[in-house]
């Protein structure tokens, strides 16, 4: 999955005026494939939440087990993708989104087989559950490779003043994928292969998606500084190889490379707000299935509890595309104002959702919800991104993938097994966590007009 050797050529051009300079753009069909592989897993991802809650009631495990079995993978996620972030600014954002995309299509495939074999009797269901999550690793320890590389590529080509909105277009394509996801995974519960459908359906899919990256994204050398096209040999007939190359830092003040850890004085405030906010979103993903499936009588009958559950993801799916496609890109919402506002909005969806008992009412809290997080996580990745200079991307889409499954490691599980005990616990601790954002972040994210001002 690596890149190829460096070229023994460069022809660099003259070097760009430095004043009035910006960076590049990136062109619609690149930013259409890096769409397509935050899409892709996003909607596999979702489409497996959806049915997971009727998969576990099928093999007759207890909804935290179902929770727990994501735990290892989010560990290993919070691990591994500061270690492909950085490998990614040695070998290229090419080659790791191809390294994400196939640990995402063998875990799929995995964890799909697995749950298969449990269903139809050849494996208990502990043993199926243990295989399903040692499978799942393979897409924390694999798949987290893709996630900082686009964030990466796509922050280090986007001017400041326009980065919130950059990278909110690419978040909203987990946005999109959780509107998919949920509205194909009925459709993919096949006769063959019953509930494990989607699982399959989106390995095939990630594997197209893989082969587009391959051949339609050209490849990138960020550790070289000269631009140009490169040849494999002088004056060779055949087709050269075109590499894309990291714009110089032509509006930010240089800075002593070292390597950025989670407390940085720079990233601490937006670390912070990440972890607390990204605790309370896993904790209401964690619980929705099963509170669709308890509120509405659905426990005997786990195959007619995909629907709906997948109804409730969608409505929540669509509120984030109508924040990261609409709201933020037309108010013009900087990282502060998004982060806040955000959480502002996700407390008031968490606080309805802890009483809703009806499948409107429930989809509409859950909707409001999530309108906030999806204002909320692009505030945050962008404060991130904008905190440091452009040749920190690497490591800062590092930290941020990193912070957000840390999200994902105990806090599904802890809000399944409060809301199993008490409505009141699991939604209780939620809402405390979106204010403990908003007290927190208030006096310490710094400004947008700061964080946005171009710098020369």
């Amino acid at each position: 999955m690596a890149d190829s050797d460096p070229p023994p050529i460069i022809a660099p051009p003259p070097p760009p005026p430095r004043s009035g300079a910006r960076p590049r753009t990136i062109s619609r069909e690149r930013m259409a494939l890096l769409f397509t592989v935050m899409l892709v897993t996003a909607a596999g991802n979702t489409a497996m939440q959806s049915v997971m809650p009727s998969i576990g009631t099928a093999l007759d495990v207890d909804d935290v087990w179902i929770s727990l079995a994501y735990s290892w993978s989010a560990l290993l996620w919070v691990v591994c993708a500061p270690m492909w972030a950085e490998r990614s600014d040695q070998r290229g954002r090419k080659a790791m989104m191809a390294v994400g995309l196939s640990g995402f299509i063998v875990s799929m495939s995995l964890c799909g087989l697995a749950l298969w074999l449990g269903l139809g009797g050849v494996l208990p269901a502990f043993w199926a559950l243990i295989a399903f999550a040692a499978a799942r690793s393979l897409y924390g320890g694999f798949g987290s490779a893709a996630p900082p590389a686009v964030q990466a590529y796509v922050a280090a080509r986007t001017p400041r003043s326009e980065r919130t909105e950059a990278l909110s277009l690419i978040a909203s394509s987990f946005g999109l994928g959780t509107v998919i996801g949920p509205a194909l995974a009925p459709l993919m519960v096949l006769p063959l292969v019953g509930l494990t459908g989607p699982f399959i359906c989106f390995a095939l899919v990630g594997a197209i998606a893989l082969t587009a990256l391959r051949l339609r994204l050209p490849n990138d050398v960020p550790q070289f500084e000269g631009r140009g096209a490169a040849y494999d040999a002088p004056y060779a007939s055949t087709s050269t190889t075109e590499y894309e190359l990291e714009d110089e830092d032509d509006d930010e003040e240089p800075v002593e490379p070292h390597k950025l850890r989670w407390m940085e004085p720079r990233l601490r405030p937006w670390v912070t707000v990440g972890l607390l906010g990204g605790h309370a979103q896993a904790m209401v993903l964690g619980i929705a299935g099963f509170l669709v499936l308890d509120r509405l009588g659905l426990r005997d009958d786990p195959t007619q509890g995909t629907g709906p559950v997948g109804l409730v993801l969608m409505c929540g799916a669509i509120a984030t595309l109508l924040a990261q496609w609409g709201l933020i890109p037309r108010l013009h919402l900087g990282p502060r104002a998004a982060t806040l506002s955000g959480i502002a909005v996700a407390g008031c969806g968490v606080a309805m959702l802890g009483i809703a008992d009806q499948i409107h009412t429930i989809a509409l809290a859950f909707a409001i919800a999530s309108l906030g997080f999806g204002l909320f996580r692009p505030g945050m990745t962008s404060g991130t991104s904008l905190a440091v200079t452009r040749a920190e991307q690497g490591q800062a889409s590092g930290i941020t993938a990193s912070v957000a499954g840390a999200s994902y490691i105990y806090a599904p599980a802890l809000g399944v097994w409060l809301y199993n005990h008490s409505d009141w616990l699991g939604f209780g601790l939620i809402f405390a966590l979106c204010a403990g954002v908003f007290a927190y972040g208030w006096p310490n994210l710094q400004r947008d007009s700061e964080l946005t001002r171009t710098r020369r």
